[in-house]
Order: C-alpha cells, then sequence, then structure tokens
C-alpha cells in the first residue's frame, strides 16, 4: 500500500549511503525546516538552509525544532536566497535545490541563468507525484505549474522528464498515458492529435523506456471498471503510471481535484535541469513536503 512511509523507506533503499545534500532557498516557515528535520533524522538526506538567518531561527524557535546540525548561508533577500542555494550546487556542496517560502518564479529565474550553468537544453517542467494513504499506486502528472500550453516537441520533453522520474522511483517502463477529452482522434480537438502522435513517436522509438498511449479519458486511463465498460482495448488503459495533461490548467485543477476534493495528497519536482528541484505549494504540508524532498534525493543518486 502506498503512504508516506513507502516513499522514505524507497529513498532509503535507492540512496543507500549516498546521501544526498539539499539547498533550500527561504525555508523561513515551519512546515519546510519540520519536512528537514524528520528527512535528516529518517537518514536519507544534510540540509543547507539558504535564506534570513532570523527567520530561519525564529521559525525553529516557535516550534522548538533543533536545528543545530544543519547549515545556515545567510541571504540578504529571496532573489538572494535563491542564487546561493544555485551556488551550492555550483560550488559542489549540494546536489539538489529545494523551493522554500517564494515564489516558483524566484528560483527558476536563478535556475535559467546561463551564468549558473544548470540548463541542459531540454525543457523545464513540474512533475507531481500524487498519492493517497492506503492506496495501491501513486500516479506522476505532468505539467501542471509551468508550462502553460506546450508544443508537441515540450510535450515529447514533459514525457522524457517525468519518465526520468519513474525510473528514478524504479518503474522500468511506466505507462505513460495522453489525458484528453476524448479516447479517440478527432482533427478538431489538437489534444487528441498530439496524443496520436505521441504514441506513434512511441513506438518508432524517438521515445523510449515507457508506453506512451493516447488520447486516453483519465477515467480510461486509472479505471479498469470503466475501461471494461467502454470496450477500450489498449494496453495502458487501466494501468497508467502517468498522466500527461495537455495544458497547465487541466493539470492544476487535477492535482488540486484530488487534493481538496479527494483527499490525496500532492508534492513535486522540476525536471530538465542539471540537479532535481524540490517545488512544493507554500500552503503544502510536511507531508507533501518531505515525500517531495525523498523524491528529489532518489532522482539525484540516480544521475
Amino acid at each position: 500500500m502506498i503512504n508516506q512511509d513507502y516513499f522514505i523507506n524507497l529513498a532509503k533503499e535507492k540512496t543507500g549511503k549516498s546521501i544526498q545534500t539539499v539547498a533550500v532557498a527561504a525555508p523561513h516557515d515551519l512546515a519546510t525546516l519540520e519536512s528537514l528535520r524528520n528527512a535528516i533524522d529518517l537518514g536519507f538526506v544534510n540540509v543547507i538552509l539558504v535564506g534570513n538567518e532570523e527567520l530561519i531561527t525564529n521559525a525553529a524557535k516557535e516550534g522548538n525544532l533543533d536545528i543545530s546540525d544543519m547549515k545556515i548561508v545567510h541571504a540578504d533577500d529571496l532573489p538572494d536566497a535563491a542564487q546561493k542555494a544555485v551556488d551550492q550546487v555550483r560550488e559542489g556542496k549540494a546536489s539538489l535545490i529545494m523551493k522554500g517560502l517564494l515564489d516558483t518564479s524566484v528560483i527558476l529565474k536563478a535556475v535559467v541563468k546561463r551564468e549558473n550553468e544548470l540548463r541542459t537544453g531540454k525543457t523545464l517542467s513540474y512533475v507531481g507525484i500524487l498519492f493517497k494513504e492506503g492506496c495501491e499506486k501513486y500516479y506522476l502528472t505532468s505539467d501542471g505549474a509551468m508550462l502553460i500550453s506546450p508544443t508537441l516537441e515540450q510535450k515529447k520533453e514533459i514525457i522524457e522528464n517525468s519518465v526520468e522520474v519513474a525510473h528514478a522511483l524504479g518503474l522500468e517502463k511506466p505507462n505513460v498515458a495522453m489525458i484528453c477529452a476524448k479516447e479517440k482522434y478527432y482533427e478538431k480537438m489538437s489534444a487528441t492529435v498530439d496524443a496520436t502522435k505521441l504514441q506513434r513517436m512511441n513506438q518508432d522509438g524517438e521515445i523510449s523506456g515507457c508506453v506512451v498511449s493516447g488520447p486516453l479519458q483519465l477515467d480510461n486511463a486509472v479505471d479498469k471498471h470503466a475501461v471494461e465498460i467502454k470496450g477500450v482495448k489498449d494496453l495502458v488503459a487501466g494501468n497508467a503510471d502517468i498522466l500527461i495533461v495537455p495544458a497547465i490548467e487541466t493539470g492544476n485543477v487535477l492535482l488540486k481535484t484530488a487534493k481538496y476534493l479527494g483527499g490525496w495528497t500532492f508534492g513535486g519536482v522540476v525536471v530538465g535541469a542539471k540537479v532535481p528541484i524540490v517545488v512544493c505549494s507554500r500552503s503544502d504540508g510536511e507531508a507533501a513536503k518531505l515525500v517531495s524532498i525523498a523524491v528529489g534525493c532518489m532522482m539525484s543518486a540516480n544521475k
């Protein structure tokens, strides 16, 4: 069964003795510090806190939290915290980055600066990790946070970034569902056209390490009963591991509907740079942040 401990145990198994170090930009809130405290205590990460030292220490005192084994690098403001977190990676002191109490755009602005040398030429995309206590499986979903209306080529790279996360989690050949409003090609709906092209690219070997199928409606991607009732003949139908959405609105609504109406939890990482970037909403709790850190560590160890 899937729960928070599933990802924690997987991170400990995958990282082994290769403990990763995360540089956290603006960890000025208790939830972030608590997740980092737990990650250290569980033995799969070391931590560098990059931000306003007074705000960090005050947040720790508020929760009576011991941060004495976390290095603090003072930053004057939020852009400075983002840059100095990136500097920890450039200097070989950290192997991944985490967003604290600042806008995602601030941390990404530092990541994409040419002089910081973290770009790879690939599209940066957000991969969400969606799970619910007691369920038999979890889902990766992309992109519900960064790319507004991705092109066909960007969708290809969104798939590749998501597959990279899946491989780090131990899914050797994940099933990728291209989510659309119809499960058949329909020329007036560009999402179905792209889905068909991407499935063909996978079959031709242009997209590897996974099985891509689409177009598929969400129910046909995740629910075997719906597949049976509708008579959908597809290898991925009912067995999807990765849900690729056609646009940011779809992905954002999917994640937040699952969280606020369905009781699921989601965290996430930004993929496509030289190192993973752990990105959680500022309103996320400790569990989402801890699982996101675990996934980021597994990705870092897998590089």
